[in-house]
């Protein structure tokens, strides 16, 4: 893939994560010809460290954000259909706090959060008594009313791999641990300067930098960013799982904010976020004893049992690159996303992409191709609304179905096996496998239940080069393995991905 060959592209697109990865599979599946440049790996800053979740985001109506909440509210059915695999219905409790936001107003919330975004698979709102229902059960016994609701729960990273596969199955050159050092525009278009003394041409250049757009384009490009921003550092723990059931809580703070605790890959609960303004290069991002401290007493204080710190098992960070709107909180700033075109006459036209959540990111997508289209006056239409992602060909409540079809196929997998491969891996889940007749033929093991032959292919199909890739982005199997297991796989990467340097 990463030749030293000089192309002209019609998209040369900077950044792998979520935007830059949505916008390279819509524009490739317009007949496009796309190249998207990563420094690192694919979803390896923010867009890897969300919240997990699609969804309008009840808390922005309070800011009045109706065009976004809309926005997202609508995507959360289309991206169930197109990915029923790694996205998931889940029903969110929140239980009324008697000194915080009254329930007549949380009850209109949630009723316009039912009914603005067109919703026909999830179910609606519906009131809870507390001292009954098992969600009641973890809660403090002064909480005995509350609501219950629905949005959907996501594996953010692998949602990222999944475009640029699908943007790689439409012929897009998807090159990651590729830093753009300069893009220049020369005779009418880019030219692009790559990481090992490669160089690229393009029509058109896509910054989809993320928290990086601003550095982009004074660092790279070597113009003023157009717009500010506004970066903000969101917090996450996992601890072990705090109850039994299957539903997420919302939970209210007396500062404004909200948090959540999720279920999490089965035996563990993850809670968050924090919205702390943010000042630094966004790859040293990590979370503080401060901000943990915080997610801890924020659960703490609806719980009977409370949660320590020392419980916490794992903890990311992630630095959200806001569009600076001049809120005076963090947490207030919008979610929302701006295009910003720059094309001069006779010139080379520049599209950066700054803000945006997750949720909308096919819809920024659209509007960015949208954007481009006077440009490219012979491209295909949108199409990405009806179609699936790669693996996730498949009714969004058949999941069940899929993987008792992976079990018959490959009757020697555990369920809890199966389970993981298909949530992973969907419809393609037997490709890991291959001619596989037993445990045995899947090779080495790498602890928790990863092998080699799942390896290899992730290596082949996505991109994986080091452990954090395999076991943090393509999957969460890093909180199941020791510390042996990761350099045993760290080895054996490393030694595969040097011999696939020599046979070139």
């Amino acid at each position: 893939m990463n030749s030293a060959r000089t192309e002209l592209f019609d998209l040369a697109i900077i950044g792998g994560g979520v935007n830059g990865c949505g916008i390279a599979r819509d524009a490739a599946g317009r007949g496009l010809s796309v190249l998207l440049v990563e420094q690192g790996d694919l979803a390896s800053g923010t867009s890897s460290a969300s919240t997990k979740l699609i969804h309008g985001g009840l808390r922005y109506l309070e800011h009045h954000a109706f065009r976004l909440v809309r926005e997202s509210l609508a995507e959360r059915e289309v991206l169930l259909r197109a990915a029923p695999h790694i996205i998931r219905p889940m029903r969110f409790v929140l239980p009324h706090h008697a000194a915080l936001r009254p329930r007549w107003l949380i009850r209109l919330g949630l009723f316009l959060y039912d009914h603005l975004g067109g919703r026909k698979i999830l179910p609606g709102t519906r009131s809870l008594d507390l001292r009954h229902d098992p969600a009641g059960e973890p809660l403090r016994p002064e909480f005995t009313r509350g609501f219950e609701y629905s949005d959907c729960s996501v594996d953010d990273s692998r949602l990222v791999v999944l475009n640029a596969r699908d943007a790689a199955t439409h012929g897009a050159d998807i090159r990651t641990h590729t830093r753009c050092i300069a893009a220049r525009r020369t005779d009418g278009v880019w030219r692009l300067a790559l990481q090992g003394d490669a160089a690229a041409h393009a029509r058109v250049v896509v910054n989809a930098g993320g928290p990086y757009v601003a550095r982009v384009l004074t660092d790279v490009i070597r113009e003023a960013a157009p717009k500010r921003v506004r970066l903000v550092r969101g917090s996450h723990i996992v601890v072990p799982k705090l109850y039994a059931h299957d539903r997420s809580y919302i939970l209210q703070n007396a500062d404004g904010r909200v948090c959540f605790a999720i279920p999490y890959q089965q035996d563990f609960t993850l809670i968050g976020t924090t919205d702390e303004d943010f000042h630094g290069d966004p790859a040293d991002v990590a979370s503080t004893a401060e901000e943990e401290r915080y997610l801890c007493a924020a659960v703490s204080q609806y719980l009977r049992r409370p949660v320590d710190p020392a419980a916490i098992v794992w903890r990311y960070s992630g630095v959200r690159p806001l569009l600076d709107d001049g809120a005076g909180k963090a947490q207030e700033a919008t979610r929302d996303y701006t295009l910003e075109l720059e094309a001069p006459a006779d010139s080379a036209p520049l599209l950066s992409v700054f803000g945006g959540k997750i949720t909308t990111y096919r819809r920024l997508a659209e509007a960015a191709i949208a954007k481009l289209s006077r440009f490219f006056p012979a491209m295909r239409v949108a199409w990405t609304a009806g179609a699936a992602l790669p693996g996730g060909d498949f009714e969004w409540n058949a999941i069940e179905t899929v993987r008792h079809d992976l079990c018959r196929r490959y009757p020697f997998l555990s369920e809890a096996t199966s389970r993981r491969l298909v949530r992973a891996y969907g419809t393609l889940a037997a490709d890991t496998l291959g001619d596989a007749r037993g445990a045995g033929d899947l090779g080495r093991r790498f602890g928790a239940d990863l092998t080699e032959r799942e390896v290899d292919w992730l290596q082949r199909t996505e991109w994986a080069r080091t452990a954090d890739d395999v076991l943090w982005r393509r999957s969460k199997l890093g909180l199941r393995v020791s510390p042996a297991d990761v350099t045993r796989l760290a080895d054996y990467l490393a030694a595969s991905t040097a011999s696939n340097v020599d046979a070139a």
